[in-house]
């Protein structure tokens, strides 16, 4: 997994002391497969975070994803994490009813100046979601966090546990 964001939510999340696997879903760069309207991202996502309970049965998780990836964190993660991180929630995707029903905590990242998600738009949609959540704003250039990397994973590494 190659992608600039990811690495940084991936490092902010381990500089806390958490486990951390980052990982393509099918069809992307090498990986094997081809995209499935997010059904077997999810499957992917699953495996991937079954391995990781497997390996660390014992620690208290968190699901984190960016854009795609977190609209399937959320999916996965509600009823079953510690806390879901939404960083770039794309406010376009209109299914939403999934996270209607969802009490796991939900942090979601979002650059104010997302072409994907504007400020407007993912503060609509967090308001409307059942408690608990946060959303933190990021002053940053795009969708990719763009001249605001830096504090992006600080503001991964500051979240509370």
């Amino acid at each position: 997994m190659h992608n600039k964001v990811v690495y940084r939510i991936a490092r902010g999340l381990r500089s806390t002391g958490a486990v951390v696997l980052r990982f393509n879903y099918r069809g992307v760069n090498l990986s094997e497969g081809t995209y499935d309207d997010g059904d077997g991202e999810l499957e992917d996502a699953r495996v991937a975070l079954d391995y990781l309970r497997q390996r660390y049965p014992d620690l208290p998780f968190t699901v984190a994803g960016f854009s795609f990836g977190s609209r399937i964190a959320l999916w996965l993660g509600c009823g079953i994490a510690r806390r879901v991180i939404a960083v770039g929630f794309p406010a376009a995707y209109k299914d939403k009813a999934s996270l209607d029903t969802c009490t796991t905590p939900r942090v979601f990242i979002q650059s104010t100046h997302d072409q994907f998600g504007s400020v407007e738009q993912i503060e609509s949609i967090v308001a409307a979601l059942p408690e608990p959540k946060q959303l933190r704003l990021v002053e940053a250039q795009d969708h990719f966090f763009a001249g605001a990397l830096d504090v992006l994973e600080e503001t991964v590494k500051t979240l509370p546990a």
